[in-house]
């Protein structure tokens, strides 16, 4: 597998709908996670990210223009104790609710599936991160139809322990642009984590991100040792 510049990924990709990138900054301080939804249609691009407790939320920009609240409103990022969860849907919950009745990762998910928007069948994309002890790990999850078959459901988790620095791994909900919209294929992405500065990397994210699509865009670092956690969100609506 080759490693990819995060930003010439992109670049290249007009549409790869939300994503989520986990990994480790170039220092192995910090652990680092980013999520970001675009939009083709007016209710999709609607919407902004604001913080919820020590995670965030989506929320309508003009309620006024929110047609269809069901796969756009949702918590992408919960915390439960030393574990951060992030997600494209309101599977977080999902997460959250297992985990803390001690299933893993992957048994809190068997109860899902991919979203109900036929023809695209969206994949449901989710990340976890585990810090404990000065130690750092992570998990990625797609749950997607079996090559646009909505009675077949595919389950794939990623496992990542000891995550070496300067890199990571990028999960998107989409190969490209399209109709209907070609769900993600393979593994997550390899890709370098360019810098130790939550700011340089979230603006490195953002300006990659095509200007007619992206919506929101949310990057957080977490010290490894002390759990010090530094965030900034990005909105196209102000």
């Amino acid at each position: 597998m080759q490693k990819n510049d995060i930003g010439q990924l992109l670049q290249s990709n007009a549409y790869p709908g939300r994503g989520i990138i986990l990994g480790r900054t170039p220092d192995g301080t910090k652990a680092v996670c980013a999520y970001f939804i675009m939009g083709r249609s007016v209710n999709s691009r609607n919407r902004v990210f604001v913080e919820d407790g020590e995670g965030i939320r989506t929320q309508a920009f003009d309620p006024a223009k929110l047609s269809d609240p069901s796969l756009i409103i949702y918590a992408p990022v919960r915390v439960l104790g030393n574990k951060t969860i992030v997600t494209n849907g309101d599977q977080t919950d999902t997460i959250y609710e297992g985990m803390d009745k001690q299933l893993t990762f992957e048994q809190s998910l068997r109860s899902r599936e991919f979203e109900p928007d036929g023809p695209n069948y969206t994949p449901r994309i989710s990340g976890i991160m585990h810090i404990e002890n000065g130690r750092y790990n992570y998990a990625m999850s797609i749950l997607k139809s079996d090559n646009g078959d909505p009675e077949c459901c595919d389950r794939f988790t990623f496992a990542y322990e000891n995550p070496r620095a300067g890199e990571g791994r990028f999960l998107h909900t989409y190969q490209s642009d399209g109709d209907p919209l070609p769900s993600f294929e393979g593994e997550p992405e390899w890709i370098g984590i360019t810098s130790n500065n939550v700011d340089e990397f979230a603006k490195t994210l953002w300006e990659s991100l095509n200007e007619d699509n992206k919506v929101s865009l949310f990057v957080r670092m977490i010290d490894i040792q002390n759990g010090e956690k530094v965030s900034r969100i990005i909105n196209k609506n102000q």
